[in-house]
């Protein structure tokens, strides 16, 4: 089959071309005819098989036969988790989309609001966005869903995972009841299965890949060290094997530093991507990674996801997730659209229950090899491959909301200025006589008004900070 024989146009058909593609991917062929059709679609596909296009090239055949959008109105919303992903979606629809009449964008935090917000105010047909700024941009008036077609959440297994189901159920909300929904992920466990289909009708269900499997390409295994030797065993292994090109993952922000620390003071090009890093530092990484500027990107999970690197040819677990999934997403980074590609993982003795975890999850043991003078002291205990369905996972709960974090969303008595109150119910700026008191600029004095009894102190003492 060929991308010709699945109804696209010739606008999009050349934009596919140009990026060298003839044939479309399993996942691909099944999904643009459904979405085509107007149909809801759940689909579930490893990591690097081609998701984004599967739903980017329907979405904007549809888009082209439609009516331009009105100032701050979008037709079609695709949502990720992370901000990475949100930039790689947005370059794939300016890819496939340069032929044709339309206006897309993207909007996620870390970076300043009002270029957004005047992107939006012309109105665009696709909008790539990340929950929490898009929440902003809706409460500031700066984007609308009036005419909103297609709403499309990427990734959607690792966004509820992440708490933001309390963020979608509100967007939700906003957005019209009449609409073409499609959930694209890597994994689907069973609360998420549920949860998802309770907002898309009667959804085309689409899986070219057994859930939670790992890329048969990925030559995948585990090298046994203490972890005080990782790092030095991590330097061995770039430098023996002369790697030029690879991605490391740390459980932790502050691993991920000093790891960048270490190779750096090693003379390997190492830079690190996390959550505490700004969006340009994180942009500037990632490009320095691909263009070969350096040799070594040490991040967290939140790189797991959207990351697009041809060709990548090494991923190396230096700490293993706590959650098994993100196992899958990590070594998705490598040995992708059908190229080959190898994932390691650095596992002491602490981490055989992530391992455990990790290997009854993808229902296979990995494979075992020592590196010569890295033996480690504390052995490595043999798996045992638990034939049981790993315990499903219950989504984040939301916080509760803080209207002291949201000052415009207080309302005219939220503003008025509290009085504390006596423990008998009379307020302490006034007297019996309704005149107000020697000490009620001290409200909240801790006693220091003077002739204040001890049982009739102001409710809130000490400094003053409620």
């Amino acid at each position: 089959m060929s991308f010709t024989e699945l109804g696209l146009s010739a606008p999009i058909l050349k934009a596919v071309a140009d990026q060298g593609y003839e044939t479309p991917s399993p996942i691909q062929a099944e999904t643009i005819p459904a979405i085509l059709d107007g149909k809801d679609v759940m689909a579930a596909a490893q990591t690097g098989t081609g998701k984004t296009a599967g739903f980017t090239l329907p979405m904007l055949e549809l888009l082209a036969k439609g009516p331009r959008p009105q100032a701050n109105q979008v037709r079609a919303l695709v949502l990720t988790p992370t901000r990475e992903l949100a930039a790689q979606v947005a370059a794939s629809v300016a890819t496939y989309s340069k032929h044709l009449p339309l206006r897309s964008t993207v909007v996620f935090g870390g970076v300043k609001i009002n270029p957004q917000m005047k992107a939006l105010r012309q109105g665009v047909d696709v909008l790539v966005a990340t929950p929490g700024r898009l929440l902003d941009l809706y409460n500031q008036n700066a984007v609308r869903f009036k005419q909103l077609e297609v709403l499309v959440l990427d990734e959607a297994d690792r966004m509820l995972d992440m708490g933001f189901i309390h963020d979608i159920r509100k967007l939700i909300t906003f957005i019209p009841k009449q609409r073409q929904t499609l959930m694209f992920s890597a994994t689907f466990s069973k609360d998420i299965r549920t949860l998802a289909k309770s907002m898309v009708n009667n959804p085309v269900e689409i899986s070219v890949s057994p859930r939670n499997t790992t890329v048969e390409s990925v030559d995948q295994w585990v090298c046994p060290v203490d972890k005080a030797k990782k790092s030095a065993l991590l330097t061995h292994l770039i430098k023996q094997n002369q790697w030029h090109q690879v991605l490391v993952f740390t459980r932790t922000k502050h691993g991920a530093n000093k790891l960048t620390r270490h190779l750096e003071g090693k003379n390997i090009k190492t830079l690190a991507i996390h959550g505490n890093k700004s969006q340009g530092a994180r942009t500037k990484a990632l490009k320095e990674f691909k263009d070969g500027s350096i040799q070594v990107l040490v991040a967290t999970d939140i790189a797991a996801r959207g990351l697009d690197i041809d060709q990548l040819p090494q991923v190396v677990n230096f700490n293993l997730p706590n959650i098994p999934e993100d196992y899958v997403h990590r070594i998705g980074r490598t040995g992708r659209a059908g190229a080959s590609g190898f994932a390691m993982s650095l596992v002491c003795a602490d981490e055989f229950a992530e391992l455990s975890d990790i290997e009854r999850l993808i229902q296979q043991i990995l494979p075992r090899r020592t590196e010569e003078g890295y033996e480690p002291i504390h052995p490595l205990p043999e798996s045992r491959l638990d034939r049981r369905p790993p315990r499903a996972k219950k989504p984040k709960k939301a916080k509760p909301y803080n209207k002291s974090a949201h000052p415009r969303a207080r309302t005219a008595k939220d503003a008025q200025p509290r009085r504390a109150e006596h423990k008998d119910g009379q307020r302490s700026s006034d007297n019996a006589q309704g005149r107000p008191s020697g000490n009620s600029k001290k409200r909240f004095s801790g006693g220091q008004g003077g002739n204040t009894k001890s049982n009739s102190r102001p409710r809130f003492s000490g400094s003053g900070n409620r």
